[in-house]
């Protein structure tokens, strides 16, 4: 029987310098390898050097050892690392069995070449057994190997001769640590069944019945079904008394009704239109801003409100007696003063107000023509009207919030009687705005 079992000291490093070939005619030659290509192998034995052709190699067994545990379990494998606190062996099932080195009282090699030495040392401690006996033990475990294992030159097979020179009961491994026989009785202990367990089961344990646990887990589910559901948080309410201070920005549309009075330059010219009042304004863009403080703890802001309007083109044609005249006018309008704000509703999602406010406007409105008499060179000429004064405005508008913004509308009626050029024109006019706002 071709095996050897011998000691190794612990903390000692398993070197393989020599490496055991299986042929396929089943011959085992050891050595150490010096070269080898697709084809050949150069393998100095003890005899002397050799070269193999690579197709006659079946395999290169691995160098095995056998762990003897404490407690008196063992590990049989290859080893793969080991160092002064820790040992990895790779076993026949392909386990990976990390080792701490205090568990481990020897470390046993096994070489293939002294195999026969090893097969007689084990018929001299199994002298009572019969050949027949041998030989059917090992049929057996040749049989339960599958034929992969390799056959020596007696018969035995390689890991039948491991399993019958190392007797010793197997280690049990969990989680690729090694489990001492202490820990496995301790692990065996039953665990004590819980009352939700020993209820699944239909079995009693403990000072619970399976009625009394039926009807606690019937309270807790009726319990926890007239458990109102936790609704989500409504949004913060926005309290007027916390803000003092109020910045808008409006842009909307305004129409003006603008006329010019008795007579209008047409460059040396003095065009009486008096009895024919020239509609020069439209409807406008209108921007505008305020910024308002509360008065006090009140619905009352009040601040400074700055306007300007744009007045849109418009062309127009003029006859005086056999003469035209195309025209076109433009224009503009800032006002800047006061204005107020009283809230109806502050604390309401949507808020009315009613605002108001006197200014001080500047209009100037611009116009150019051209004299059409049919000649070439015909003189061009330009012009402007104007009216300042005072104006005044009152209004609703409303607000709502928008995360920490403000929306709204505002409709303001405006009225200014103009002067001097524009006297004729309309004194009040309507604006219309959306806005965005701020409270702070």
């Amino acid at each position: 029987m071709k095996k050897l079992v011998f000691l190794l000291p612990l903390f000692l490093v398993v070197a393989a310098n020599a490496e055991t070939l299986k042929m396929k005619d089943g011959t085992l030659i050891s050595g150490s390898i010096l070269s080898q290509t697709e084809y050949t192998l150069n393998l100095a034995t003890s005899y002397g050097n050799i070269t193999l052709n690579q197709r006659d190699i079946e395999q290169i067994l691995p160098d095995k050892h056998r762990l003897i545990l404490k407690g008196g379990t063992q590990l049989i494998g290859v080893i793969l690392d080991m160092d002064e606190f820790n040992l990895k062996l790779q076993t026949d099932d392909g386990l990976t069995v990390n080792v701490d080195m205090p568990q481990i009282v020897s470390i046993e090699a096994y070489d293939y070449n002294r195999g026969q030495n090893a097969q007689q040392e084990f018929v001299e401690k199994q002298i009572a057994k019969t050949e027949q006996a041998q030989a059917a033990s090992v049929a057996a475990q040749a049989a339960a190997a599958g034929g992969a294992a390799a056959v020596s030159e007696d018969g035995l097979t390689f890991d039948a001769d491991i399993e019958q020179v190392f007797n010793a009961k197997d280690a049990t491994v969990v989680g690729g640590q090694v489990v001492t026989p202490a820990a496995q009785v301790q692990q065996a202990a039953p665990r004590a069944l819980s009352d939700e367990e020993a209820f699944l089961r239909n079995v009693k344990s403990g000072n619970i019945s399976q009625q009394d646990y039926a009807a606690a887990a019937k309270e807790e589910l009726t319990a926890k079904k007239n458990t109102p559901k936790k609704e989500k948080p409504a949004p913060a309410k926005r309290v007027e008394k916390n803000f003092n201070k109020y910045f808008t920005v409006q842009i909307g549309a305004s129409t003006l009704n603008l006329k010019a009075a008795d007579t209008i330059s047409a460059g040396s010219t003095t065009l009486d239109v008096s009895n024919r009042p020239l509609d020069m304004g439209g409807t406008g863009v209108a921007v505008s801003s305020k910024f308002l403080w509360r008065l006090k703890q009140s619905n009352l802001w009040l601040g400074p409100v700055l306007s300007f309007t744009s007045i849109p083109n418009n062309d127009f044609t003029l006859t005086d007696g056999a003469d035209v005249y195309e025209m076109r006018s433009s224009g503009s309008m800032l006002s800047l003063g006061a204005a107020a704000n009283y809230y109806l509703n502050p604390n309401s999602r949507v808020a009315f107000y009613l605002t108001a406010a006197a200014q001080y406007e500047a209009l100037s409105l611009n116009y150019h023509g051209m004299k059409n008499d049919g000649t070439p060179g015909a003189t061009a000429f330009s012009n402007s009207l104007s009216s300042n004064g005072p104006s005044g405005s009152v209004g609703i508008g409303a607000e709502t919030w928008v995360d920490d913004l403000m929306l709204g509308v505002e409709v303001r009626q405006v009225f200014a009687p103009r002067k001097d050029e524009l006297k004729k024109s309309s004194s009040s006019n309507t604006v219309f705005q959306v806005q965005l706002s701020w409270k702070f």
